[in-house]
C-alpha cells in the first residue's frame, strides 16, 4: 500500500477540485451575507482569488470550463422557465422598447469609444456588440426577493432576449462579413438558419415535451432528465442556427415554460440543482478569468477602466431612459440597471471570437475580462439593494380580499389522485404565500386501526409531494361517522379559505350535482370550493376553457372564483377561452378583466343553454382544461341546468375538468319570509298561463306602465333561463327605474302554474321588484330569499299560512 502524495498547486485531482469548489460554495455565501455583499459577487471575487491569476489553488481547466458552461446554460434555462408568459405578453411593447434602448445606447457609445481609440470600423463594431450584450447574472437575486413578477423586472427579462439576439447577430455580421459583401446571399445565409432554428425549437420541443409529460407518468427523475436533455441538445444545435448556445438555452426554457408549473416539484428540483451546483460553478469560472496582473502598464489599466466605466455608464443611461419612457419608479430603474449591466458569457464569447479572427489583441481581451468583473460586481449589488426596496413597496400596497393569502384544505380519499390535487392546490396557493397546504383524510365510522393507518400512509405520500415542491404540507386525520361532516368540521377547525377536492365524474341521483358527499359539502361550507377531475398534469394544458352561467358575474365571490381560474391558467402558462352562457357577456368580460393575475382571454357568447353542448363539443380539444364557474343551490346564478352542467362537461372533457364554486359571504340570521311577506302582497293566482299570472300579481302594486315593463322583462327572462329554486317554487325578479323601494309579491296557486323551463308547476311564485339604482341591494335580497326558500320548513310554513291543507309531497329537497 502506497501513501498518497501531498497535493500540489494547482489541484489536479478531480475529487479535490470538486471538494474545494463545494467548500467555497458553502462558505462564501455565508461570509458574504455577514459583510452585506451579494453571494454572487462573493463567488466571483473568490474565483479570482483562487484561480490561475490569483494564488493558483485551482486551474481553469477542462473540468471548471465544462461545469461553468453548464452553469451558464442552466442559468439561461431558468430565466426562460421563470418568465411569466402572460406578463411578458402584457409588457411586450415595453420589452421591445427596453431591449432596443439597451442595445442601441451601449452599442453606439462602445463604437464611438473604440473609434476614438483608433480601432478599425470592424473592431469598433465588435466592441459595440460586446457593450450591448449582457447576462442576467443577478436574476437569482431578483427571484429570491420575490420581484420577478414586477413589471420592470419582466420588461428587463423580456428586453434581454431582444438585446442578446441583436448583439450576437451583430457579431455574426462582423465576423462573417469580413471577407465579402453584405449582399442578399449573406443575409439569407445568416437569417434563414436562425429563423428555422428558432421555429423548430419553439414549435417542436413543446409538442415532444407535452407528449412526454402526459405519457411518461409522474416519475420526477425522468422529467428532470428530459429537461436536461432538452437543454443541452437545443443549446448544441444553436451552432447550426448561427448563434451561441446561451441563446439556445434561453429558447429551451421558453419552449418548456408552459409545460413546467412554477409551483411544482419539477421546478423545485430544477432550482435546487441549479442554485446549489451548476450556477455557482459558472460564477466561480467567471472569477477565474480575471487577471489583475495583466494591468502591468498604465495604458492597459486605463483601457480596462475606460471599458468598465463606459459600459456601466451606457447601461445606466439605457435603464434610465427606459425608466423615464415607461414610467417606472427610481428603485425599479436601478433594478433594471442591475439586471442589464453584468457582462459575462455573451460578452466573453464575442471578445474571444474577435481575438481568434484577429480583430482584438490579448491586451484588449484582458481589459474586457476586468470589465466583466466590474459589471458582475455592480449589477448584483444594485439588484440586492434596490430590489429590497421594490419588494418592500410591493408588500405595502393595499391588499384586497382577492390578493389575501389562501389557506387551502385538500380532502383526500383516493391515493391515485392525491398528487394531481396537490398540484392544483399549489397553483392556487400562489408563489408568495407563506401558508402551508393542509391534507385531510376522514376515516368514516368508528375508525379502525387499519383504516386510520391506511389514511395516514396516503397523507404521508401527499406530504412528500408537497416537500418535493418546496412547500410545507400538514397532514390532518379525522374519524367521523359522516365524511361530509368530518370535512366540514375540518374546514372550520383549520380556518381554511379554499378547498380542493376530487371527483370521479359520476353523478349519483337525478337531482344530485356530483354525489352525496360533494353535494353535502356544497350545502355545509361557504369557502371557495374547487371540485376537480384531473386526468393530466397541469403543465400539459394548452388552454383553459372557462364556462360562466348567467348572472354568475354578479355573485359577490365571482372575483375570487375567477382569480382561481386565472391562477390555474398561470400555472399552466395557458390562455383563457371564456364562454358566457345566456347572460351579459360584456359584464362577464369586464369582471374577469379586473381580476389578478391578469390572463389573456378571448370570449364567446352562447345565446341559450341549448347551444352550449354543441358549441363546447366543437371548441374543446384534448389539451384543454375546462373550468365551470358553479353556483350553490339558492344562490343568484343557481338553476337546475347549472346543477346538471358538471355531469354534461364530464362527458365532453373526461380528462381535465374542474368546477369552481365562489365563496359565500357570511350572513346574519334573517327573519322568516312567512313573517316578512305583507298580507296585501299575497295574491291567489289560480292556474292560468304564467304571463297572465305575472300580470295579475302586479295589478295595483305599481303603475300600469311599470307593470307592463316588469311583466315583459320577467317573461323574456323566463324564456331564457328558469327562476325555479326548488320544484314548485320560482323566484322571478326585475329591477325598475323610479321604484321607491324593494317590493316582494307572493303568488299562491293550488293547481300550479307552468313556467317555460321549470321542472314542476309553480305553487309558490315570489316576484321581487327592486329599484334599478340599487343593484347590490337587489342581489343581496335575491340571494337571501333564494337561500331561505331551499329550507323545507320555511316553505312548509308559507303553505300552512297561505294554502292550508296542501300536501307537501311535491316539495323534496335533496340533502
Amino acid at each position: 500500500m502506497t501513501l498518497a502524495t501531498p497535493p500540489t498547486l494547482p489541484f489536479t485531482d478531480p475529487v479535490l477540485i470538486v471538494a474545494t469548489a463545494t467548500l467555497i460554495f458553502l462558505l462564501v455565501p455565508l461570509l458574504a451575507e455577514r459583510v452585506r455583499v451579494p453571494g454572487v459577487v462573493g463567488l466571483i471575487v473568490v474565483g479570482a482569488a483562487v484561480g490561475p491569476h490569483g494564488i493558483g489553488i485551482l486551474a481553469r481547466d477542462d473540468t471548471i470550463v465544462l461545469l461553468g458552461t453548464v452553469g451558464l446554460l442552466y442559468l439561461m434555462l431558468i430565466v426562460g422557465l421563470e418568465l411569466d408568459l402572460h406578463e411578458f405578453a402584457r409588457f411586450r411593447n415595453q420589452s421591445i422598447i427596453f431591449g432596443t434602448l439597451s442595445f442601441l445606447i451601449p452599442g453606439i457609445l462602445g463604437a464611438a469609444m473604440a473609434l476614438a481609440m483608433g480601432y478599425r470600423p470592424a473592431s469598433a463594431l465588435l466592441v459595440a456588440s460586446a457593450f450591448s450584450s449582457h447576462t442576467l447574472l443577478a436574476y437569482p437575486i431578483a427571484s429570491r426577493l420575490g420581484i420577478i413578477r414586477n413589471a420592470a423586472v419582466t420588461t428587463a427579462v423580456g428586453g434581454t432576449i431582444l438585446t442578446e439576439v441583436l448583439a450576437l447577430l451583430l457579431l455574426a455580421i462582423v465576423v462573417n462579413g469580413r471577407g465579402g459583401s453584405l449582399d442578399a446571399a449573406f443575409w439569407a445565409g445568416l437569417l434563414i438558419p436562425f429563423g428555422v432554428y428558432v421555429a423548430a425549437v419553439l414549435l417542436v420541443l413543446p409538442r415532444i415535451g407535452r407528449w412526454f409529460f402526459r405519457h411518461q407518468g409522474r416519475e420526477g427523475s425522468a422529467e428532470f432528465v428530459f429537461v436536461l436533455v432538452s437543454l443541452f441538445v437545443v443549446s448544441y444545435l444553436a451552432h447550426y442556427g448561427g448563434v451561441e448556445p446561451i441563446v439556445g438555452a434561453l429558447l429551451a426554457g421558453l419552449a418548456l415554460n408552459r409545460l413546467i408549473p412554477e409551483h411544482g416539484a419539477l421546478m423545485n428540483r430544477i432550482h435546487f440543482v441549479g442554485n446549489t451546483i451548476f450556477i455557482p460553478f459558472f460564477l466561480l469560472s467567471v472569477g477565474m478569468l480575471v487577471n489583475v496582473r495583466a494591468l502591468d502598464t498604465i495604458d492597459a489599466a486605463a483601457f480596462a477602466v475606460a471599458l468598465a466605466v463606459g459600459v456601466i455608464a451606457a447601461k445606466w443611461l439605457a435603464a434610465r431612459a427606459a425608466q423615464r419612457v415607461l414610467g417606472y419608479t427610481a428603485d425599479e430603474g436601478w433594478v433594471v440597471f442591475g439586471l442589464s449591466v453584468p457582462h459575462a458569457a455573451g460578452t466573453l464569447a464575442i471578445v474571444l471570437i474577435g481575438f481568434e479572427v484577429g480583430l482584438l489583441d490579448q491586451a484588449e481581451v484582458n481589459g474586457v475580462v476586468l470589465m466583466i468583473l466590474a459589471t458582475c460586481i455592480v449589477g448584483p449589488w444594485a439588484v440586492e439593494r434596490f430590489g429590497r426596496r421594490v419588494a418592500l413597496a410591493e408588500t405595502r400596497r393595499p391588499r384586497g380580499p382577492a390578493s389575501a393569502p389562501r389557506r387551502i384544505l385538500i380532502p383526500l380519499a383516493n391515493p391515485a389522485t392525491a398528487e394531481s390535487l396537490v398540484e392544483l392546490a399549489l397553483a392556487l396557493r400562489g408563489r408568495d404565500s407563506d401558508e402551508p397546504l393542509l391534507a385531510l383524510s376522514v376515516v368514516p365510522g368508528e375508525g379502525g386501526t387499519a383504516q386510520v393507518a391506511e389514511a395516514e400512509e396516503m397523507l404521508r405520500a401527499s406530504v412528500r409531494h408537497g416537500a418535493a415542491a418546496g412547500v410545507p404540507l400538514l397532514p390532518v386525520t379525522r374519524v367521523d361517522p359522516s365524511v361530509a361532516e368530518g370535512i366540514a368540521r375540518g374546514v372550520a377547525e383549520t380556518r381554511s379559505t379554499t378547498m380542493v377536492i376530487g371527483w370521479d365524474g359520476r353523478r349519483t341521483g337525478e337531482r344530485a350535482i356530483f354525489g352525496t358527499v360533494l353535494d353535502a359539502l356544497l350545502e355545509r361550507t361557504r369557502v371557495l370550493l374547487l371540485v376537480a377531475r384531473p386526468g393530466r398534469p397541469l403543465g400539459t394544458v394548452r388552454r383553459v376553457v372557462m364556462v360562466v352561467p348567467p348572472a354568475a358575474e354578479r355573485h359577490p365571490g365571482f372575483a375570487e372564483a375567477a382569480r382561481a381560474v386565472n391562477l390555474l391558467a398561470a400555472g399552466a402558462s395557458a390562455p383563457v377561452l371564456g364562454v358566457a352562457v345566456a347572460g351579459d357577456a360584456e359584464g362577464v368580460r369586464a369582471a374577469h378583466a379586473s381580476v389578478r393575475p391578469r390572463i389573456a382571454a378571448t370570449w364567446e357568447e352562447v345565446a341559450d343553454w341549448g347551444e352550449l353542448p354543441e358549441r363546447l363539443r366543437a371548441a374543446i380539444t384534448a389539451d384543454d382544461l375546462v373550468v365551470l364557474i358553479g353556483a350553490r343551490r339558492a344562490t343568484l346564478a343557481w338553476t337546475p341546468r347549472v346543477g346538471r352542467l358538471p355531469a354534461m362537461l364530464a362527458e365532453l372533457a373526461p380528462d381535465a375538468l374542474a368546477v369552481v364554486y365562489p365563496p359565500e359571504p357570511e350572513a346574519d340570521a334573517p327573519d322568516a319570509i312567512s313573517d316578512a311577506v305583507a298580507p296585501d302582497r299575497v295574491v291567489r293566482v289560480g292556474s292560468g298561463s304564467f304571463v297572465g299570472v305575472v300580470g295579475r300579481m302586479l295589478e295595483g302594486v305599481i303603475d300600469e306602465d311599470s307593470a307592463r315593463e316588469a311583466a315583459n322583462v320577467v317573461v323574456r327572462n323566463e324564456q331564457q333561463f328558469s327562476s325555479e329554486i326548488v320544484p314548485g317554487v320560482v323566484l322571478p325578479h326585475v329591477r325598475l327605474r323610479g321604484l321607491p323601494r324593494p317590493l316582494l309579491v307572493l303568488g299562491v296557486s293550488d293547481g300550479g302554474v307552468r313556467f317555460p323551463l321549470a321542472k314542476e308547476p309553480a305553487r309558490l311564485i315570489f316576484l321581487l321588484l327592486s329599484p334599478a339604482e340599487r343593484a347590490e341591494e337587489h342581489l343581496r335580497a335575491l340571494a337571501e330569499i333564494a337561500r331561505l326558500l331551499t329550507t323545507p320548513g320555511e316553505v312548509a310554513a308559507l303553505l300552512d299560512r297561505f294554502a292550508p291543507g296542501t300536501s307537501l309531497d311535491w316539495l323534496h329537497v335533496d340533502d
